[in-house]
C-alpha cells in the first residue's frame, strides 16, 4: 500500500509559478514510477509528467519547457515545478504512483487545485 499526499496548489496569475509537492508513505518507493496528472472541469484526466526512480522523464507536449518533475528517493518525495502558467493549466492535480512490476498496483493522491487566473 502507498499513501500519497499532495500540497502546494493555489491561485496564481498567468505567467506565474507554483510548486506542487507529494510525499509517499508505505511500500518501497523506488519500485514506482511517480507522476502528476490533472483533470480540468468537463475533461478527462491527463498525464502531465512522469519520472522513474532512475530519473527518466516524460512530459505532455503542452507543458514541455515550462514544467519540471523531480523526485527524491531517500525522502519519498516528488515535485512538480510549474512556470509560465497559463489559464489552460487550471485543473485539479493528482500525484500518482505505479509499480514497474504490476501496472495494476497504482495509487492516487487526493488532488490539489491549481487555478490560473487574473
Amino acid at each position: 500500500q502507498v499513501q500519497l499526499v499532495e500540497s502546494g496548489g493555489g491561485l496564481v496569475q498567468p505567467g506565474g509559478s507554483l510548486r506542487l509537492s507529494c510525499i509517499a508513505s508505505g511500500s518501497l518507493f523506488t519500485k514506482y514510477t511517480m507522476g502528476w496528472y490533472r483533470q480540468a472541469p468537463g475533461k478527462q484526466r491527463e498525464m502531465v509528467a512522469t519520472i522513474t526512480s532512475g530519473g527518466y522523464l516524460n512530459y505532455v507536449e503542452s507543458v514541455k519547457g515550462r514544467f519540471d518533475i523531480s523526485r527524491d528517493n531517500a525522502d519519498h518525495m516528488v515535485w512538480l515545478q510549474m512556470n509560465s502558467l497559463k489559464p489552460e493549466d487550471t485543473a485539479v492535480y493528482y500525484c500518482h504512483a505505479q509499480s514497474y512490476y504490476n501496472l495494476q498496483d497504482e495509487y492516487w493522491g487526493q488532488g490539489t487545485q491549481v487555478t490560473v487566473s487574473s
